[in-house]
């Protein structure tokens, strides 16, 4: 036998020896979404759109909503600086604890002794 014919049949002969993934059972769908690259079939999806109303239609991926894009060019001056300082990243607050270690060890001697 060459040695290309081992390498192909080498994967082969480990996949005997293996049970089925148990990860995937019949519940990893409502967990995660399936991704796979091409949908068989057209999923019921709300689209929101900016002014808030929404519109049922099929969508090729299952998927709840669809939010689309606000325009900015439409907003007063004041609500659109408001929008652009939520998308900015907040400022962490850094919380320095100081923990005071007033723990005593001869006070649980007593439990240890036979």
């Amino acid at each position: 036998m060459s040695s290309n014919v081992k390498h192909l049949l080498l994967p082969l002969a480990r996949s005997f020896g293996t049970s089925a993934r148990s990860d995937i059972n019949c519940h990893r769908a409502s967990i995660a979404r399936i991704g796979r690259l091409t949908y068989t079939r057209m999923y019921p999806v709300s689209i929101v759109q900016t002014d808030g109303s929404t519109i049922n239609v099929r969508y090729h991926e299952p998927r709840k909503i669809i939010k689309l894009p606000l325009d900015l060019s439409t907003l007063s001056e004041a609500e659109r600086r408001k929008r652009l300082e939520a998308r900015k990243p907040k400022a962490k607050v850094v919380i320095e604890d100081d923990i005071e270690d007033d723990f005593d060890l001869s006070s649980y001697q007593h439990l240890w002794k036979k």
